[in-house]
């Protein structure tokens, strides 16, 4: 999947009443005449009613971050002085 089948996809999807499932996204890219080929990435996202068309495409994309694991690293707070020191803090304006 590549951001130029995302984007004729998502074109070919304009119009369409939401929220919507897989299976009406699919069945309104018919009814337009969407390729075999993008009615297949249909059937590869998740199965929930999508809001909006960029959710579509964010799910085939698979843009968003994983996620973090439970037993992942907290941040910790940083020590120490910050660079420049007091100059840091300091209006330069008087």
């Amino acid at each position: 999947m590549d951001s130029q089948d995302a984007a004729i996809l998502k074109s070919t999807l304009i119009g369409v009443d939401l929220p919507a499932t897989p299976r009406g996204l699919a069945a309104y890219a018919v009814a337009q005449g969407a390729r075999p080929a993008l009615l297949h990435l249909l059937s590869g996202i998740p199965d929930r009613p999508y809001e909006s068309l960029d959710g579509v495409v964010e799910a085939l994309l698979h843009v968003q971050p994983p996620r973090v694991e439970p037993g992942a690293r907290r941040p910790h707070e940083e020590s120490g002085a910050p660079p420049g020191g007091d100059a840091y803090v300091t209006s330069l304006s008087r």
